[in-house]
């Protein structure tokens, strides 16, 4: 079934991800809503049809390339183009001191969070070309762009900056195809994300600052909300931001300039 406006969202399970799924479904996009836990995404979809949207389950692995090309034809195949991509997937991996850090902890985290975003852009940009234009939006952090002061998140930050880096190359190489690529970069919101951080040896790579009550200046202290971030997913993918390409949004209330 031809829809008018096709959006992918990787990491739709939760999260960040979930919250932009479902701001673009409200918005007259169908979803396709990609992740590898499958019940995650099963009652993501059926809250979308329940609000009268348009959602297909993806499960798949964003670093596989094997999954991510059968993920994106069954997509393409049933809603017939594709004309928004949100890279969300992505891992806070192992933080902790570079001479702890394992190779395979530094590995899986540029797997995920690198590979990951390359294989989504891989496997979609042609599909976008096909649609005449399109955006990317690719969910970076504060880490990596802005701040530098999470203990032992060198990995982490390395693969942040790498996400930006791409948006920027990308948006002069696919702007003859207006094709837009932009990045967000969020700082503290309440997700699950937290729950899969090892953090070792935080004592050794801590910066010895006391940061004022409240580090979050908009908000009191208190974290943003997923949503938030949808809401900026949305405007990013719609007409109303057309002539914005390569540019990081900070979404953090204020908080990458204190630290």
């Amino acid at each position: 079934m031809a829809q008018e406006k096709v959006a992918l969202v990787t990491g739709a399970g939760s999260g960040i991800g979930r919250a932009s799924a479902l701001a673009l479904a409200k918005d007259g996009y169908a979803i396709g809503a990609l992740g590898h836990t499958a019940d995650e995404l099963e009652k993501l979809v059926a809250d979308i049809e329940k609000d009268g949207g348009e959602a297909l389950t993806l499960v798949a692995d964003v670093a596989d390339e094997a999954a991510m090309d059968q993920a994106v034809t069954r997509l393409t195949e049933k809603y017939g183009r594709l004309d928004v991509v949100v890279a969300n997937a992505g891992i806070n991996g192992v933080w902790a001191p570079i001479d702890d850090l394992k190779p395979e902890e530094w590995d899986k985290t540029m797997t995920v969070n690198l590979r990951g975003t390359y294989m989504t852009l891989h496997k979609t940009v042609p599909y976008l070309k096909a649609a005449g234009g399109g955006s990317v939006v690719i969910i970076s952090s504060i880490n990596g762009t802005r701040t530098f002061t999470s203990p032992g998140a060198t990995a982490y930050s390395a693969t942040k900056a790498g996400q930006l880096a791409m948006a920027q190359q990308l948006a002069l190489e696919l702007g003859q195809y207006k094709i837009r690529v932009n990045a967000i970069c969020p700082g503290a919101i309440e997700t699950k994300i937290d729950d899969n951080t090892d953090i070792r040896s935080s004592h050794e790579t801590e910066i010895p600052v006391e940061w004022p009550e409240g580090d979050i200046p908009i908000t009191g202290g208190e974290a943003g909300l997923s949503e938030d971030v949808a809401d900026l997913v949305v405007f990013l993918a719609s007409d109303k931001s057309r002539h914005i390409t390569g540019t990081p949004v900070w979404i953090d209330g204020g908080q990458g300039l204190l630290r």
